[in-house]
């Protein structure tokens, strides 16, 4: 059994290209199956916050590849990173 705590303290890994997505924010509990059904992921905000709201990414439960002692497995195919810049 594993605690919601203890899943907020691992990193979030896409194994479709190996990009870090960040720890997990929150989760969404399905109240009526009595399960979690997606990880929701902190984006960026823009100047830290300041102006405009934070996107969030949100995993399905299905794309959740392996959870592990340190890392989530996720696959999540065609993510775009607001933090990765634009080659020149």
């Amino acid at each position: 059994m594993v605690k919601i705590s203890d899943l907020k303290l691992r990193e979030v890994v896409n194994v479709v290209d190996g990009q870090r997505l960040g720890p997990i924010k929150d989760v969404d509990i399905d109240l009526g199956e009595g399960r979690i059904s997606a990880l929701i992921l902190p984006g960026t905000g823009r100047l830290l916050g300041v102006f405009g709201r934070e996107q969030e990414t949100v995993v399905p439960w299905n794309k959740i590849v392996k959870i592990g002692m340190d890392v989530i497995l996720v696959e999540v195919p065609g993510y775009a990173s607001p933090r990765r810049e634009a080659p020149l």
